[in-house]
């Protein structure tokens, strides 16, 4: 069938809420032929097999394929199997059962509550901010998680710390070792100024260095576990710099199969919809005598790492792993593209490594004392490698401090070098794709199929931009999420989403009756538009007027919303058509020229600050600047919260925002 066959209706709503809330559902346009030809080959056969995938999305499915073609009455049953290898479509033939009404209703649910939320939210949108915008019930949260990280990032007053190394050179010694400043005999201490880091470097320099103490011992490292939905995408996103959407396309080609040299059409790996991390015990068993033949026996795992219970698992497929680990990567490589075979290698190596043996480290840490002050120097090497073999990940890649020279107690050291460095802490990073879904797993929200559709959504609709990876809000972002939160708390609220996840877990499990989820629901989502349509009522939207004339006609220009934010038109349309960027004025004269400074976008919509003179003045700053200069080393200072900081990244100088005189001096 392609997928969907059915779906409601674009033109409205499609759910009668005066008859218990029953769903409308239409044939989706395009798809009238590809129905047409299986109902003439329903008609010339015996037994009907609905064989769609097997989750909630693929048993909704095989139910509306048994709607639309009327097989009530027909032999009809429903077949599913976790890949598609020739043994597991032959085992579930075997295993035949009905369609399972709780996952159906399952889906249903979910369909069923984000129209109401888009049908309901959409068109106070579409009144408060003027252009055809929406709201989605997860893309919402979503939303709000990115706003609250900029939030976050633009409030971060970062602290001053300082770092101090000390090359110390052994006797007979050629190379000299990196000690690392730890404390005093009490314990650790923080230089966090260059005024502190002088007075210890004075009262050091004189001192003799001497081995304290050398401890040695072994640190493991477990094996990865194979891949669910979430890792995988971000495991992909970090290595191989796939966007989500993209690793989940790929996964599904691989999944439904690929031409391979000598064997047909086989699917390589296992359904790319999980949150477990379960392995069927023939695959378990395969995968270890595999490993026991390539590496040697000691590099099977004795036993399984697992996964911590959690209570958001549903564990209803296995993790993603290939599904015949004798068909690796190499012997695959001709038959795939390149993209194909880079993620289907990131599979096979890391369900390969779940079932080997850990990886063993010798370690070793020396305390150095230099007079009153501590010092330390860790290092590590591989004793065995384990599943490091075959899959390393980002961190297993960085060389580990090696020791040239075997240190003794009361060995004595010569100080060659003392070496400070200034650092700031820095804010929390900007979300990536990768660690959007991570935090939306961890909070409950969304399942392994919603995640990717989620991120597209509100890239698409520019209510967030990717700018090398990272997820940045724009204005039309940040304008919709306001609304969401004044108007509409428990949508965006992340609590409420990850509890209605739960109860589409409980519909799925038969606990719940499905329209009891949404006869709930409902009618409290009613109340909010009821007032939020009343509010927004009293808030007439009349286009601002500027100041800016208009080239082509002489009127005062206006600022209007569009899909990238605001920017001036002419009131004259549509006789005339005129439009420019709108730069908002912040009042703050320009550090390099004097002009004014104004609030810009990047092509991706991000906001930054900029010189109304561009391109001849060059001046840009992410943070908004202030028209006070520094006090210590005459640089413009920028806005955080109520703080004003110095711009410039060696400085560091800060005060509240009242302490400061009244103008650039």
């Amino acid at each position: 069938s392609n997928g969907h066959v059915r779906d409601l209706p674009k033109s409205q709503m499609g759910i009668d809420v005066e008859h218990d809330y029953e769903p409308k559902y239409i044939t989706i346009r395009g798809k009238g032929d590809i129905l047409a030809k299986l109902r003439k080959e329903v008609k010339k056969a015996d037994k009907v097999y609905l064989a769609t995938d097997p989750d909630r999305e693929g048993e909704a499915i095989s139910w509306h394929l048994s709607q639309a073609l009327k097989l009530d009455g027909k032999n009809v049953r429903r077949i599913s199997f976790n890949e598609i290898t020739q043994n597991a479509v032959k085992a579930s033939l075997k295993q035949p059962r009905d369609i399972d009404m709780n996952l159906v209703n399952a889906q249903q649910t979910r369909r069923i509550l984000d129209r109401i939320v888009g049908y309901k939210i959409s068109p106070l949108l579409w009144a408060k901010v003027k252009r055809g915008l929406s709201a989605g019930r997860v893309q919402s949260v979503a939303l709000r998680i990115i706003c609250d990280r900029e939030d976050e990032i633009n409030a971060f007053i970062p602290e001053e710390y300082w770092t101090l190394d000390a090359k110390l050179k052994a006797d007979g010694e050629k190379k000299p070792l990196t000690a690392k400043f730890h404390g005093d005999e009490n314990g650790k201490l923080a230089i966090t100024c260059r005024e502190e880091a002088d007075r210890i470097m004075d009262e050091i320099r004189g001192e003799r260095f001497e081995v304290l103490e050398v401890k040695k011992g072994e640190r493991v490292k477990k094996a990865p576990l194979p891949f669910t939905t979430s890792t995988l995408q971000q495991e992909a996103s970090k290595t191989l710099n796939f966007p989500i959407s993209k690793t989940m396309r790929i996964a599904q080609q691989l999944y439904e199969g690929v031409d391979v040299k000598g064997q047909g059409t086989v699917g390589l790996i296992t359904y790319l919809r999980t949150d477990s991390v379960r392995i069927s015990d023939e695959a378990d068993a395969d995968a270890r005598a595999y490993i026991a033949q390539n590496y040697g026996e000691e590099f099977v795992a004795t036993q399984t790492v697992t996964q911590k219970g959690g209570a958001k698992i549903q564990d209803a497929h296995e993790a993603i792993r290939p599904s015949d680990i004798a068909r690796t990567p190499a012997v695959v490589k001709e038959s795939l593209s390149r993209d194909q075979f880079r993620l289907y290698q990131l599979i096979w190596k890391r369900f390969a490594a779940s079932r080997m043996a850990p990886a063993k480290y010798e370690t070793t840490s020396v305390k150095v004392a230099g007079g009153d002050y501590t010092f330390t120097v860790s290092a590590s090497k591989v004793a065995f490698e384990g599943f490091l073999s075959v899959y390393m990940q980002e961190e297993d890649m960085k060389k580990g401090n090696v020791l040239s020279q075997s240190l003794s107690k009361g060995m004595k050291l010569k100080l060659k070098e003392l070496k400070p460095e200034q650092h700031f802490t820095q804010p929390p990073a900007h979300y990536t794709e990768a660690s959007l879904v991570k935090t939306m797993e961890e909070l409950g929200i969304g399942r392994p199929s919603t995640y990717a559709p989620t991120i597209t959504t509100i890239i698409s609709r520019r209510y967030v931009s990717k700018e090398q990876r990272n997820l940045y809000v724009t204005e039309l972002g940040e304008v919709v999420n306001s609304i969401m939160k004044q108007a509409f708390p428990s949508i965006v609220d992340v609590n409420f989403t990850a509890t209605m996840e739960g109860l589409l877990d409980c519909v799925e499990n038969g606990t719940v009756q499905w329209k009891t989820v949404v006869r709930n629901f409902y009618p409290d989502l009613k109340h909010d538009v009821d007032a939020a349509q009343e509010e927004l009522e009293k808030v007439d939207i009349h286009d601002e007027e500027t100041d800016v004339i208009c080239d082509n006609c002489g009127r005062h220009m206006v600022i209007k919303y569009g899909p990238h934010g605001r920017f001036l038109a002419c009131p004259g349309f549509p006789e005339c058509r005129n439009t420019k960027p709108y730069y908002e004025k912040i009042g703050v004269a320009c550090p390099k020229c004097g002009k004014e400074v104004v609030l810009k976008k990047t092509k991706k919509g991000r906001k930054y600050y900029g010189c109304e003179d561009n391109p001849e003045c060059d001046f840009m700053s992410w943070q908004k600047p202030s028209d006070k200069k520094c006090p210590v080393c005459g640089s413009y200072m920028v806005e955080k919260g109520n703080k004003l900081l110095c711009s410039s990244e060696t400085c560091g100088y800060r005060t509240d925002k009242k302490d400061q005189p009244d103008s650039m001096e």
